[in-house]
């Protein structure tokens, strides 16, 4: 029986015999780890799907030092914290949809001073520096921290001290 590593090392040059056997010996564990965490069977296949996903987009051997058992792990919990995190976003948006009533438009004022903020916030991330702006449009864009640290290609750390400086100068500059 191959290594993980040697499975996965014959992936990187473009065996997809080495992904059939890495999907067959994580598949079960994963799955259930993943069921566990997020409760529902769709959700759960869902996840595993984006899981495997993601290993065959790791074509750049990204994952660093980690074991791959350890790295297929960690991203399977990373995507079940972010179902929960959509989840509870979806609530809540729901919650609030339901508090308004009915025929609740916002009066001219509101709506004129949304678009303000709105177009003030536009002006303020087109005047950051070309690394917070990029990290900015790719947040808004919905990825995570660790997505956002694959595709800028830094460390975790850097994108949270990018994001706290990016959004100090954002609040800097729309509540001077």
């Amino acid at each position: 029986m191959r290594s993980d590593e040697a499975l996965y090392q014959a992936l990187l040059g473009g065996d997809l015999g080495a992904f059939d056997a890495l999907h067959d010996r994580y598949e079960r564990p994963l799955y259930g780890f993943i069921r566990k965490h997020l409760g529902r069977e769709a959700d759960a296949e869902d996840v595993l799907h984006d899981t495997f996903l993601a290993l065959l987009r790791d074509k750049a051997g990204a994952r660093g030092a980690y074991s791959l058992r350890a790295w297929l792990f960690q991203v399977a919990r990373n995507l079940c914290l972010n179902r929960h995190r959509a989840s509870r976003r979806e609530s809540r948006a729901l919650e609030q949809e339901a508090n308004l009533p009915a025929e609740s438009a916002p009066p001219p004022e509101r709506a004129l001073q949304e678009a303000q903020t709105v177009q003030a916030l536009r002006a303020a991330v087109a005047r950051l520096p070309l690394e917070l702006g990029e990290l900015y449009q790719l947040r808004a864009s919905g990825l995570s921290y660790q997505e956002l640290a694959t595709v800028l290609a830094v460390p975790l750390g850097t994108v949270k001290s990018r994001l706290h400086q990016m959004v100090s100068r954002l609040r800097e500059e729309l509540h001077p």
